[in-house]
């Protein structure tokens, strides 16, 4: 198990200063079992080694966000899928979301099509707008 000051690091080196946050604790195996139960007619994604990114917007562009498409400039970009109810994704891809719609009970992300489970410790930070494409080139399970 790799201890939070490892995974912090981990994540600092990688995305510049942020938080180590928690998502949930439950076992992949519980989770899927939490979803099929909680969302039977909805897309959902269980994921893990996540990263919550709050982008740099001005106020202008974070209303016009929530105005026009009802989301907020918040995604996650996360390194290992764990299931995903439509199989858009394989197991241990990584994906990265659209727009945060909502978020509940500190670890179901919302964007306008899927809830995005979030397990085990993630990492939030803030980012500009362009660095979202490229954290795709990053992988923070390598070595893990």
């Amino acid at each position: 198990m790799i201890s939070l000051e490892l995974w912090r690091a981990k994540f600092e080196s990688v995305y510049g200063p942020g938080e180590i946050i928690q998502g949930s604790d439950m076992l992949d195996s519980q989770a899927m079992q939490y979803a099929r139960e909680r969302f039977p007619d909805s897309k959902y994604c269980i994921v893990r080694t996540w990263v919550w990114f709050d982008l740099d917007v001005s106020d202008d562009q974070r209303k016009e966000m929530l105005e026009k498409h009802g989301a907020q400039p918040s995604f996650i970009r996360a390194d290992r899928v764990v299931f995903d109810s439509k199989s858009r994704f394989e197991q241990g891809d990584w994906v990265r979301t659209s727009a945060l719609h909502s978020f509940e009970e500190g670890f179901l992300f919302r964007t306008s099509n899927t809830v995005y489970m979030l397990l085990g410790i993630g990492y939030r930070a803030h980012a500009m707008p362009g660095l979202i494409r490229e954290a795709a080139a990053y992988d923070l399970t390598m070595g893990a």
